[in-house]
């Protein structure tokens, strides 16, 4: 039974022990992401993507307990469940998101110990295992009907000489010799002579080797080699941790059966700024085409300073000619007002509606409502246009949209014999909070993205107000001539605009800048 928000902030204090998945965002369990959005504090480490820490709600608190620096630890093991058990006993629903599996090569039983002793109540929420998935996005099963079915999975960050001994890997490699795989996690620090090690048990050095740097995200890079071989591999290419190395003849398969990597935007990172309701929609089609998509909205909306000018509209709703959506936000906006005021959303009957995109006139459609008129280039100018003259002559005409928006429509209009134009406020767009705020600004410092996507001028502005860093040479993606004059207003390298003013549009404009030969 899904978990309500009521019932979970009933309870006492709880520590749910999460599994936060291999690393991309979308893996982490229904279960997982269900806690997240209810967690009170946060508790997480590097290994845990920054999008689910985001997930969680803007009042709860986040505390990050990896390594900060060259890799030195800010927080030991002891630290961490005090701070759980602190947390706890304040009355709080405590989420310590870990990377993979909670009780998979972590510390997430030592944790529960903790808990257990001190009485705290918990839950282990299981996750997707790097052992398991990070392979499978190289394209590397872990069993075969041709290669064997035995699989071990071993840490590779403990020195041998202090935990296990060199039989244990004399026996690992007679297990791989016998139609076997070996999936080796936190490969990095003793790569080489863990491999060493299996040579000296009688691998042969021929044996099928693959080491996955960040495997599941969009940084992932892979590298096939042999257990001869791999570790000269890993060196040149570069690869650091996190890394997972596979080592047994499905090793072989990678390279052909690759998928993740071959995925038309694998490996980018690209930004999306839209409205947090909008934004995990777009974000979701540029994951399924391989992207990291960083969801950082850069625009809320709140309800206006006032709604006395719309309400007064809608008491005489009934004497309006036109009443013009140049948003889906204004659509909703505009309905739930006539919801709240009871009033019936037939009372509109005697307007005809036009509507400036797509979108837009798609969300009206949604309501019921039919739209007389759009223009086939979104935007304010193209309306009076589509409308013409004899249309807009002596007409009264209503305009519910943002506070604050261009006054380009309204001029037009009554440029062409408009007898009323009333403009009302139907909501205001603000400046969102954003815990990934300080990754952004580090991201946008170090040029470690990709492209930033824009659909409005205002989160063009916002975003620089938000950021507070130089964007020059940043690149941009924008819908619209507007959005675009924006973007490179404030100076960043404007490399995508999309000819069709949709997201359907700019999706598709991305992939081609992407796909041209020097993107």
């Amino acid at each position: 039974m899904p978990a309500s928000s009521s019932a979970v902030n009933n309870m006492t204090g709880k520590v749910y022990l999460v599994g936060a998945g291999p690393g991309a965002p979308d893996l982490i369990t229904v279960r997982g992401a269900e806690i997240l959005r209810l967690a009170d504090t946060v508790v997480y480490d590097y290994l845990a993507s920054a999008d689910l820490v985001q997930m969680a709600p803007a009042r709860a608190e986040r505390i990050f307990v990896g390594k900060v620096g060259s890799g030195s630890k800010q927080f030991d093991q002891p630290m961490i469940n005090q701070i759980l058990i602190e947390h706890a006993r304040a009355g709080k629903q405590v989420v310590r998101l870990k990377g993979g599996d909670p009780f998979v090569f972590g510390r997430g039983g030592e944790e529960a110990e903790a808990l257990a002793a001190a009485g705290i109540e918990f839950e282990v929420v299981p996750g997707v295992s790097s052992a398991i998935a990070v392979p499978a996005y190289a394209g590397i099963p872990l069993t075969h009907r041709e290669y064997g079915s035995l699989v071990a999975f071993v840490p590779g960050h403990h020195d041998d000489e202090k935990t296990s001994g060199p039989f244990q890997w004399e026996e690992l490699a007679q297990i791989i010799s016998a139609r076997g795989t070996l999936v080796i996690l936190m490969a990095s620090a003793h790569l080489r002579r863990n491999l060493e090690r299996l040579a000296a048990g009688g691998l042969p050095a021929t044996t099928p080797c693959a080491a996955i740097q960040w495997g599941t995200t969009a940084a992932q890079k892979t590298v096939i080699g042999t257990l001869g071989s791999l570790s000269d591999e890993v060196e040149n290419a570069g690869l650091t941790a996190p890394l997972v190395v596979v080592v047994g003849q499905c090793a072989g398969l990678g390279p052909r059966l690759s998928w993740a990597e071959r995925l038309p935007l694998f490996g980018r990172r690209i930004v999306v700024t839209r409205a947090a309701k909008e934004a995990a929609a777009f974000a979701t089609r540029l994951r399924h085409l391989g992207a990291e998509a960083i969801e950082f909205p850069t625009i809320a909306t709140e309800p206006p300073d006032s709604y006395a000018q719309l309400d007064a509209a809608i008491g005489r709703i009934q004497s309006f000619d036109w009443i013009i959506f140049t948003s889906a936000t204004g659509v909703d906006a505009f309905v739930d007002r006539l919801r709240n005021l009871k009033i019936d959303i037939r009372a509109t009957s005697g307007a005809r509606i036009a509507a400036i995109g797509p979108a837009t006139a798609a969300r009206l459609v949604d309501y019921g409502l039919t739209v007389a008129a759009r223009p086939d280039e979104y935007r304010a100018e193209a309306l009076a246009a589509t409308l013409g003259p004899g249309n807009i002559a002596g007409a009264r005409i209503l305009i519910p949209r943002a506070q604050v928006a261009r006054e380009i429509l309204p001029r037009l209009l009554y440029a062409n014999g408009a007898k009323e134009v009333l403009v009302a406020p139907a909501y205001k767009t603000v400046i969102p909070g954003n815990a990934n705020l300080e990754r952004m600004r580090q991201l946008v410092r170090n040029r470690a993205i990709d492209l930033v996507t824009f659909a409005s001028s205002s989160a063009v502005r916002n975003f620089c107000a938000m950021v507070g860093e130089r964007v020059e040479g940043v690149k941009a993606a924008a819908i619209g001539p507007i959005t675009a004059a924006t973007a490179r207003a404030h100076g960043f390298d404007l490399v995508v605009s999309s000819p069709e003013y949709t997201v359907d549009g700019l999706l598709a404009t991305i992939l081609k800048y992407f796909r041209s030969p020097s993107p």
